[in-house]
């Protein structure tokens, strides 16, 4: 079954200094007007995920609330602390919980892990900066399977570059 992958970076947040832990860190004026026009763009190229694993932290949170003004039809994501600050392999253990059946999928978090998984799966290396979202297929039975083969990304979204 051919599979779509949304791997997103959390949007534009504020520096820790600012906030207490890096775990508490809340967008900028900045990433909460992002979000949306990332959301938007997903929507008008036909990518709205069906459903949603993301980071437990502060700003991935608010990241998907910012989304939701446009992503109407995703149920809640699963927030869970082993997508913060994680890479593939959490990714991919998260993905176990993923029915078979959903054809799209959106993992939100953080770098350098969303970089290297990145780079894994489709083997470019690409900047994942604030409020990005790779958009990749690939293909296999189930997600586990799936995020274990090769991907092509078919797209980089960035919010510099929307209108």
């Amino acid at each position: 079954m051919q599979r779509r992958l949304i791997l997103m970076r959390h949007a534009q947040s504020a520096h820790r200094s600012l906030q207490g832990s890096d775990h508490e860190r809340t967008l900028t004026t900045r990433g909460a007007h992002d979000a949306p026009r990332v959301a938007q763009r997903l929507t008008n190229l036909g990518w709205a995920p069906q459903r949603a694993l993301s980071s437990d932290a502060s700003r991935t949170r608010e990241t998907w609330e910012a989304m939701t003004t446009i992503l109407t039809g995703c149920p809640p994501p699963h927030f869970t602390r082993s997508l913060y600050l994680a890479g593939l392999e959490e990714i991919w253990t998260e993905s176990h919980s993923v029915d078979s059946d959903i054809e799209t999928l959106l993992v939100l978090g953080h770098n350098p892990g969303w970089e290297e998984a990145l780079f894994t799966l489709s083997g470019e290396r690409r900047s994942m900066t604030p409020a990005n979202a790779a958009l990749m297929t690939g293909d296999g039975e189930d997600w586990a399977t799936a995020l274990r083969g090769r991907w092509a990304l078919s797209q980089l979204i960035r919010p510099e570059d929307l209108a």
